[in-house]
């Protein structure tokens, strides 16, 4: 299966009293589709699945796979962690809604590359859907060679890639260079989302795109069309509201830009996140064109 376009990994609303805010989930997951992007991201680091009880990531899962039901769009879910049994399990009771499991690179142990590789053949082969792999090295402390990369995208069941690796360097190139054409990469870093695009990531899973979908779809949509001077530009006048948006650990400053906006009720976090600061709040709302406009270029 071939994943292009923008995904949304979406917040997790709370209300003033510390529950999941239903409605604001629901109708920030039909903004976003309205907005033109191919699906939404249930569960993701911007969603902060590691303070939420259980039930309440069953409820996170079950909004966002009612509206992509509705609309006709593809949900991925964020499943698993560093331990292979545990996250071979949660995978094998994955959400029958799921178009596809998000996975991150095993964490803290720090395992060879090649175990990270047997890592992801259990995941694969006990996963009811298709596998992408969510390539962070600056959270799991475990980076990966482009052979080592290659190796992954040759596993059955792995779809492809959240490409986050901080920035474009060797392995980048060598790897997005070098990799199966049936394999996805979807850039994660909403900073350099534009140069992995020019490089040929088929599409984008990106947290800033909760505040201002609609031009990320437009930056994809540009250089999948080969429209050089239109994605350049796009790139070039959303890095600065990157920038902003993550002046602050995500997704405190995307929560209160949202609750600026109207949008969610709240800009709360839960620990061990803090709320962001005012300073940060108005820079992000400063780079904006307006409540809820588009960005013009």
């Amino acid at each position: 299966m071939t994943f292009t376009g923008l995904y949304v990994p979406l917040v997790t609303p709370f209300t003033a009293d510390d529950t999941v805010a239903a409605d604001a989930l629901e109708a920030l997951a039909h903004d976003v589709l309205d907005a033109g992007a191919a699906g939404l991201v249930a569960l993701g680091t911007t969603g902060e699945p590691t303070t939420l009880a259980a039930d309440e990531q069953a409820r996170v899962i079950d909004i966002c796979a009612r509206v992509c039901r509705e609309r006709d769009a593809a949900l991925i879910v964020g499943a698993g962690s560093n331990a292979t049994l545990d996250s071979a399990r949660a995978l094998r009771t994955l959400d029958p809604r799921a178009t596809a499991a998000l996975a991150v690179v095993p964490y803290y142990n720090r395992p060879s590359e090649a175990g990270v590789v047997e890592h992801f053949r259990t995941l694969a082969a006990a996963s009811p859907v298709p596998v992408l792999i969510y390539h962070i090295p600056y959270r799991t402390a475990r980076p990966l060679s482009a052979e080592t990369l290659c190796r992954l995208a040759e596993l059955p069941n792995v779809a492809g890639f959240k490409y986050t690796a901080g920035g474009i360097d060797d392995t980048t190139i060598a790897f997005l260079g070098r990799r199966p054409d049936h394999t996805s990469i979807l850039a994660g870093d909403d900073l350099y989302a534009a140069p992995l695009l020019a490089l040929g990531a088929s599409g984008a899973i990106l947290a800033c795109a909760n505040v201002a979908p609609a031009d990320y779809v437009e930056l994809i949509t540009a250089w999948r069309n080969g429209d050089i001077t239109r994605g350049r530009a796009l790139g070039n006048r959303l890095a600065p509201v990157a920038a902003a948006l993550f002046a602050e650990p995500n997704p405190v400053v995307v929560k209160a830009v949202l609750a600026a906006q109207g949008r969610i009720p709240t800009p709360d976090v839960r620990l061990p996140l803090l709320a962001a600061s005012a300073e940060a709040t108005a820079a992000a709302l400063a780079v904006l064109p307006g409540q809820r406009a588009g960005i013009r270029v």
